[in-house]
């Protein structure tokens, strides 16, 4: 994460900081909240790297020098991080008591000390009136980040003595890009965001090698599909079955089937932007070639019907069989 990615995904978060920041005049405290996947915890390490960095540069961090690296690994000792632990429903009162004992020492290498507390409606009721104590009394040259996917469980006493920053929920473009930042390739990037519209989910997606299997299963299928000498069936027994071998990895199946008519959709009004699957869009115009609008049509109505099927606890592999005949039928 940098200012210019901030800016782009959470402008209103990022036009508040930065004007803090210019001014000097950064809260004692500040509480992020939104929908999860929305850029919280690396607003907060943004923040950090900011306010620490050794080599900023118009004051952006470089991301690049000593400080700026350990604060992205956790490893700075001026950088305090707290989040359930692993397996742990909530934040305990032992951890926050770590924390205020962290407050009553100065920063080891700097004269700031920062406090990151993440997913904080996990904190325990004892734990945040712990918390309370710093928050109404903070120490010079600290800041306490606090990030919230549920800021209606977090007690009044606490958000109110905070700065409330809100975080919009992310367009599926913001979560796609932020996916290829991280490495993921521009094709699952853009399926994921499709999928789940969300970047920590999307990410979890794309890191499970069965996503990537199970697009090129999809686009096997709707070769097959569009190809009268390939029946599809003796695919969806051997390969296609097996691979979606639960409810859950079937609805994606699904879902990643529609995109792809969607997309015929997508051509026939020369709406090129809105391709899902762009690095396919040869294969599409041929198969438009021999399908008409309502043909389309007719086969998104027959996927989102199977999906209901699905919904309602129908054996996949039937609702699998039934309509890969009825989309046959249209062909």
């Amino acid at each position: 994460m940098n200012w210019e990615t901030l800016t782009g995904q959470q402008k209103i978060v990022s036009r508040v900081l930065r004007h803090a920041l210019e001014r000097q005049e950064l809260a004692h405290a500040y509480l992020f909240e939104g929908s999860r996947g929305t850029g919280k915890r690396q607003t907060a390490l943004l923040l950090a790297q900011t306010l620490l960095c050794e080599a900023p540069e118009n004051g952006a961090p470089c991301q690049q020098c000593r400080n700026c690296r350990r604060i992205a690994s956790g490893n700075h000792p001026d950088v305090i991080r707290i989040a359930p632990e692993e397996g742990a429903a909530t934040i305990k009162k032992e951890q926050i008591a770590y924390l205020m004992k962290e407050f009553t020492f100065h920063g080891v290498e700097s004269a700031k000390k920062i406090f990151i507390i993440e997913e904080a409606e996990k904190m325990t009721t004892q734990a945040e009136n712990s918390l309370l104590k710093f928050i109404e009394e903070p120490h010079e040259g600290t800041l306490a980040l606090l990030t919230t996917d549920h800021i209606h469980q977090l007690l009044d006493t606490i958000i109110s003595r905070c700065q409330v920053l809100t975080f919009l929920p992310l367009t599926d473009r913001a979560v796609e890009s932020a996916l290829e930042e991280a490495g993921q390739p521009h094709q699952l990037a853009r399926l994921a965001a499709e999928l789940t519209h969300d970047e920590s989910e999307a990410a979890a997606l794309c890191a499970d090698p069965w996503f990537a299997g199970a697009r090129a299963q999809v686009l096997q299928l709707v070769l097959k599909l569009s190809n009268s000498a390939e029946p599809a069936l003796p695919f969806i027994y051997e390969k296609f079955s097996p691979d979606f071998d639960s409810n859950q990895r079937m609805i994606i199946g699904l879902d990643l089937l529609l995109f792809w008519y969607k997309d015929l959709m997508s051509l026939q009004l020369d709406r090129t932007g809105a391709v899902i699957y762009d690095d396919q869009t040869d294969v599409l115009r041929n198969q438009l070639i021999r399908l008409s609008r309502d043909q389309i049509l007719q086969s998104m109505e027959l996927i989102m019907s199977a999906r209901k099927q699905l919904d309602a606890h129908v054996n996949g592999l039937s609702v699998l069989e039934w309509l890969v005949i009825r989309l046959g039928g249209i062909r």
